[in-house]
């Protein structure tokens, strides 16, 4: 079964250029910046010693403010970032909805690009053929889908892009904010579709804003501020607004804890 285990997770980022420039030591205290001792070199801290297990089953929002470390704690799960300390343990395939049209190719038309998508997704030769032509009917892009992507608008290269990533559920699906965007009639075919695929994966990780949404998909909230995890909250179902109650509140430096049961 699909999981993912975290300890002491830590990502940060290289300045190279950043002792040139004058920074004091208030500085360093208001922001994840510090010094690396092996290379005198600077560092931003974007996520620091998070610690948690999650489950197949579970359906996580990452909460909190702009630059809270929710957008790099999705890269680091799904392999675009590597951590500098720490241990991270993930069980199972892994897809993220994060930058949605990432990996495509604007010189190709879009059987092209389904093609590939389908090569990199391990899709086997004999279901390929079925997964284009249902790709290829829910876009509804007729004549273009023959046309190179550079020459597709915005909308019509949404269409595609949201096609093609949820033709096959992942074990381990990873979503940056809620995206469903386009007319009112693909929208509401798109919000199916999303539905079916969350569905079908074992584990969702949803970094969004939105409370409603967070309370409506997930049972568990991962609640963060200054790439720390601070809490993890679970909707109240007692409550008849979109409050959370608060389940379990991880000391400063140390995360949050083991996996919540019960």
């Amino acid at each position: 079964m699909a999981s993912i285990k975290a300890k002491g997770l830590t990502v940060a980022f290289p300045l190279y250029h950043g002792s040139a420039r004058s920074l004091k030591k208030q500085v360093f205290n208001r922001t994840g910046l510090r010094r690396d001792k092996d290379t005198s070199r600077l560092e931003v801290t974007a996520i620091s010693n998070l610690t948690f297990d999650i489950a197949s089953g579970d359906r996580v929002a990452l909460q909190g403010r702009n630059g809270a470390g929710k957008s790099t704690l999705l890269s680091t799960l799904l392999g675009i970032y590597m951590p500098v300390a720490g241990r991270l343990e993930i069980e199972g395939q892994v897809d993220g909805l994060l930058n949605i049209s990432a990996g495509m190719d604007m010189s190709a038309n879009a059987f092209e690009n389904i093609e590939l998508h389908c090569l990199m997704r391990g899709v086997p030769p004999q279901k390929r053929r079925a997964l284009r032509q249902e790709i290829a009917e829910f876009t509804e892009l007729g004549d273009f889908l023959s046309l190179p992507l550079r020459t597709y608008s915005s909308g019509m290269m949404l269409r595609l892009a949201f096609a093609m990533k949820t033709a096959v559920a992942p074990q381990i699906l990873l979503m940056d904010e809620w995206i469903l965007a386009g007319d009112a009639s693909f929208v509401t075919r798109a919000e199916e579709r999303l539905t079916g695929l969350i569905n079908q994966c074992e584990i969702l990780v949803l970094a969004t804003h939105n409370t409603k949404i967070a309370n409506k998909w997930c049972n568990r909230h991962f609640n963060m501020e200054s790439g720390k995890l601070v809490s993890i909250t679970v909707p109240d179902p007692e409550s008849d607004d979109d409050d959370v109650r608060l389940v379990r509140i991880a000391e400063e430096g140390r995360g949050a804890g083991a996996r919540l049961r019960g």
